[in-house]
């Protein structure tokens, strides 16, 4: 990597630490089970949320004693000032992600090729290739026969 994209690497860094800084007393963190189990406001959901403020606001007969209509009005606003920040990093993340994911499947694809020749020099006795073969080769070893059962004697 060059030297500039290190520095810009750096500074991207910074940015993202200071963000998270700012943002910490606003978040939340869900289970996995949690995320599964909640209710999800989508783009077609805000609509009827925020009629249903308006409507309670305005209809307060309507509203069951247990209904705080404030934290309502407070979770909107929550959402309606976190999304146009959610959305462009969701976006970065995603693209964040492509890129790394190309850049590992390529560099994998690379380390294969010098392995596959390592393993053919191997073959044909080649010194020093042995060596190098041996300790690349664990990645593709499979786990030892007495991790699995043992197959049923008929």
């Amino acid at each position: 990597m060059k030297k500039s994209h290190r520095y810009v690497l750096a500074q991207v860094t910074d940015h993202v630490t200071q963000i998270q800084t700012l943002l910490q007393p606003y978040l939340l963190a869900l289970t996995p089970e949690q995320r599964q189990i909640l209710p999800k406001m989508k783009d077609k959901t805000v609509s009827f949320v925020s009629k249903a403020l308006e409507y309670a606001n305005a209809n307060s007969q309507f509203a069951p004693a247990y209904l705080d209509v404030k934290s309502l009005a407070d979770d909107i606003n929550t959402v309606s000032e976190l999304t146009p920040v959610k959305n462009p990093l969701a976006s970065l993340s995603m693209q964040l992600n492509d890129t790394v994911m190309i850049a590992g499947s390529e560099a994998y694809v690379a380390a294969l090729t010098f392995y596959n020749s390592v393993k053919q020099a191997a073959r044909r006795n080649v010194p020093g290739a042995k060596a190098i073969y041996d300790d690349l080769k664990q990645r593709f070893e499979q786990a030892h026969k007495s991790d699995s059962p043992a197959p049923k004697e008929k």
